[in-house]
Order: C-alpha cells, then structure tokens, then sequence
C-alpha cells in the first residue's frame, strides 16, 4: 500500500499515481511472461470528500495492495 495511504486517502495525488504505475507494472510483467492476471480494482467514483472514517479510497488502496500482492505470486516474483 502506499505510504501514507491509511493516514489519508485520496481520489488523486501521489497514492494513486503510484498504484496506477504499480498495476501497469504487474500486467506489463503479466504480458511479457503470458500471465493473465484479473482486472485491477476499480477507482472509487462515490467519494464525498468529507475524509469519513472507512472511505471508499481506504478500500481501494486495500483492493490494490491485495491485487499487486496477489500478481506478484502470480508471477513468481
């Protein structure tokens, strides 16, 4: 998980910018070893901004460090 992501989460800036390059790393590796690897999980899109304990964005960074993890044993990294 990005730092810093637990602390506060996001809809744009640094977190996501580095688990959108972690996903296109992991697929990249996934293509070039003819891996498929299931779909990323989807950015939130029902954000209300108020920073509410459980944000949806917590949930997604979670989602994606499960997803990196998962392609990394995928993959045999």
């Amino acid at each position: 998980m990005p730092a810093g992501a637990d602390a506060d989460p996001q809809p744009a800036g640094p977190a996501l910018r580095e688990a959108r390059a972690r996903f296109a790393h992991w697929q990249a590796r996934a293509q070039q070893a003819g891996q498929p690897l299931r779909a990323p999980p989807p950015e939130p899109t029902t954000c209300c901004g108020r920073g509410c304990n459980g944000c949806v964005w917590e949930g997604f960074y979670a989602a994606a460090q499960y997803w990196c993890e998962e392609a990394q044993l995928r993959l045999g990294d």
